[in-house]
Formats: structure tokens, C-alpha cells, sequence
């Protein structure tokens, strides 16, 4: 006798799930919604002991809003317990077009990805990749320091428009932290952490009708916020230097990538292989839609440019045409388009090689053309990106080929 697998779809809130337990796929999906008894548990004592009474063999989840599943997912795999990741796009196109719900909440979607499983369990390329702990933790890393610097830019700009009236001499001045971790000279001396006889002497000349409180209070809170900016990335750091990222940062240096961008590459591309098929790229050959011809459908590049943000999806309607790219890391994005400024759009470019000529040689013909800088931009990262996944190709088969 076949034995019943117990599947529990979980759809995560910030203090509860709501919970649909299946040992079948329903016939009627749309009429089970309406007459099933879905259970909401909170993120107590009392929700982990029900969740844990239900006996799952697999649970099935959404990747997004992971500070929220984490305690659930924690506690499942405590105990042994499966869990499975679908894709936030994926569920809601199968919960609309495959089985008819109604329109999106938390029941809708805790019964879809239960039945998510019955319909998909065989292909395992239907889930997201399970990664292991140390890319999670570099993953958590990574969003950390992009929330520390966000929130850091508007204490700056606030302290500056203090300064600009209470000691306009230092108004611009920029002050960094050392490589050590030690505090910025001018925030430091504001804040009263740290002495110095160049701002003593400033202070005692300016003009400036003298530094309030608030803006001391301000500069101590920026580099406690500074301190912590240093310990999440020493931590990064560490976990960075194994030897199985060495092959990436040897591709990295190549495109001049710097530290962070590295990291947050690493974040989303680790290991490249979930992009590759018995370990090589993956290409079909499909008929064109318009030129009925066989053409090369570069899959495995398409998914890593998906990742990054990077790939352009056509929206038609009518006679209506658009090219947009709006899935994947909006952070990846964001971090390449700076790369794009920061490296290779200035005159007095500090590094040249075969890479970098190449992509500063499409840039500058893209700007000769006079389309708008911004469309420049992104046509220039999307081929930095290009370039990028050959390349990592070409020296994970190297390292591979040698070991």
C-alpha cells in the first residue's frame, strides 16, 4: 500500500502563518478553499507545539520575508522535517492559472503551495535552491550592510545642514572610518570619542554659532552605526576568504568589482552551478517566434541574468511594445549601475584590461549615439553581466579541470 505523504502548505505573516494541511491534491481546489478549516498559528509557545503536532513530511514555503519564516523553518528542521521553497512568482501564477483561487491572501496562497508539491515534487528544478548555512549567512550580511549605509545617509545629510550653521568650516569636510574599524576623525570628535587638535583649532575660529547637542547625540549614534557597518563586514570578510570563493574573486578582480559589490555578487550567484545543467551552460534550440528559424535559447545565461536583475522581459499589449527588466536583485542592480558610473564612465580610468576596454569602448559609442545616459547605463551592466557569467564559465571549468 502506497504510504500518504503529509503536505503542509505555510504562508507566513510577520507574527502568524496560515497553515493547510493536504494528504491528496484536492479535485476542486476553488471549492476546498471555501469549505477547508485553514489554521492560524502565532509565533508563540502554543503555534510552534500545534505546527509540530501536525506531523508534516514536507512544508512548503515562499523565500521572501525570510526574517519571518526563519523561526518557523528553524523549528521544522529541528525536528527533521522537510521544508521546501517555491518562488513568489511561480506560486502566483500557479495559484491564478493552474488552479483557479481566488484573489490573493493567506489562505489562497498556504493552499496552493501545498498543492504546489503534488504537482511539482518530481522536478526538482521547481523549487528554489536550497543553500547552504554559510551563503545564508553571507546573504544576511549583505542586506545588513545595505540597511546600515541606507539609514547612515540621512544622519549625514541631517549633521551637515546642522554644521552648516553651528561650524560651517567642517560642513563638508569627508571623514571615513580606518580600515581598523576606528571611528571617523570629524564624527568622532563631534560625538566627543575621539581628541583632536585640528578640529580644537577649527573649532575656536569658526564662525559657526556653536554645536548643539542633538547634533553631538546625532554624530555618536553615526558611529555607533559605523562600528556596527566594521563588524558585519569583518565577519563577511571571514566567511568570504574560504577557498571556494577564490575562483569568483579571481573573476571579480577582472571587472574591478570592488569588495562590496563582490560580496553582494557572491550573495546571488553562489554556486554557479544552480545555473548550469551536468555543469555546462544550457542552451535549446527552439524555432523564432517571428523568423521560424532554429534559434539558440541561452537558458542558463537567461536565469543568471534573472538573477541579477539583469534580463529584459517584453510586455506587448496591442500594438504597444515595452523591454523592461523588473525581476530579480533590485540590489544587484542598483550596485552594477554604480559600478557603471564609478568605474568605467570616468575619463581617467585607473585600470584597463581586455574586459574593461572592451565594455568602455560599448559605452563610449552608446554615449556618441546621444541616448540617454540612463538607458546607457544599464545596456552597459546588462553586458558587464554577460561578459561576467562567461567568464566565471570559463574559470570554474579551469579550477575544476585542475583539482
Amino acid at each position: 500500500m502506497k504510504n500518504t505523504i503529509r503536505v503542509l502548505g505555510l504562508d507566513v505573516s510577520k507574527s502568524s502563518v496560515s497553515a493547510c494541511l493536504l494528504l491528496e491534491k484536492p479535485d476542486e481546489p476553488r471549492q476546498f478553499y471555501y469549505n477547508y478549516n485553514f489554521l492560524k498559528l502565532f509565533a508563540d509557545k502554543e503555534g510552534i507545539k500545534t505546527l509540530l503536532e501536525l506531523r508534516p513530511d514536507v512544508v512548503l514555503l515562499e523565500p521572501t520575508g525570510t526574517n519571518y519564516s526563519r523561526i518557523w523553518k528553524e523549528h521544522l528542521e529541528k525536528v527533521g522535517i522537510k521544508v521546501l521553497h517555491v518562488g513568489h512568482k511561480e506560486l502566483r501564477n500557479y495559484r491564478a492559472y493552474h488552479l483557479g483561487l481566488p484573489d490573493k491572501d493567506d489562505n489562497a496562497d498556504s493552499l496552493a503551495l501545498a498543492c504546489y508539491w503534488f504537482d511539482y515534487n518530481h522536478l526538482s528544478n521547481r523549487f528554489v535552491a536550497n543553500l547552504n548555512s554559510q551563503i545564508i549567512r553571507v546573504r544576511e550580511l549583505v542586506l545588513r550592510l545595505e540597511h546600515l549605509n541606507r539609514i547612515q545617509s540621512p544622519i549625514i545629510n541631517r549633521l551637515r545642514q546642522d554644521l552648516a550653521w553651528q561650524f560651517p568650516e567642517a560642513a563638508l569636510i569627508t571623514s571615513k572610518r580606518g580600515k581598523d574599524g576606528l571611528t571617523p576623525l570629524l564624527w568622532g570628535w563631534i560625538a566627543k570619542l575621539r581628541d583632536s587638535r585640528k578640529y580644537d583649532a577649527f573649532y575656536k575660529r569658526s564662525i559657526g554659532l556653536g554645536l548643539e547637542q542633538s547634533t553631538r547625540d546625532r554624530a555618536l549614534l553615526l558611529c555607533n552605526l559605523q562600528q556596527q557597518e566594521f563588524t558585519v563586514e569583518s565577519e563577511l570578510q571571514q566567511l568570504l576568504s574560504e577557498a571556494c570563493f577564490v575562483p569568483y574573486y579571481k573573476v571579480f578582480n577582472k571587472f574591478c568589482f570592488g569588495s562590496r559589490l563582490s560580496s553582494i555578487l557572491i550573495a546571488h550567484i553562489y554556486p554557479l552551478e544552480i545555473f548550469l545543467k551536468d555543469g555546462k551552460p544550457e542552451i535549446k534550440i527552439c524555432r523564432g517566434r517571428i523568423s521560424g528559424k532554429p534559434t539558440k535559447h541561452h537558458i542558463s545565461l537567461r536565469k543568471f541574468q534573472k538573477t541579477l536583475g539583469m534580463a529584459p522581459s517584453q510586455e506587448q499589449s496591442g500594438d504597444k511594445r515595452a523591454v523592461k527588466a523588473n525581476n530579480g536583485s533590485k540590489l544587484c542592480r542598483k550596485a552594477l549601475w554604480q559600478w557603471v558610473f564609478a568605474t568605467l564612465e570616468p575619463r581617467k580610468r585607473k585600470v584597463k584590461n581586455e574586459i574593461i576596454n572592451t565594455l568602455c569602448t560599448y559605452l563610449d559609442a552608446e554615449k556618441a549615439s546621444g541616448k540617454p545616459v540612463q538607458l546607457i547605463r544599464s545596456r552597459v551592466a546588462a553586458r558587464a553581466v554577460k561578459l561576467l557569467f562567461r567568464e566565471l564559465v570559463k574559470e570554474l571549468n579551469d579550477a575544476n579541470s585542475t583539482d
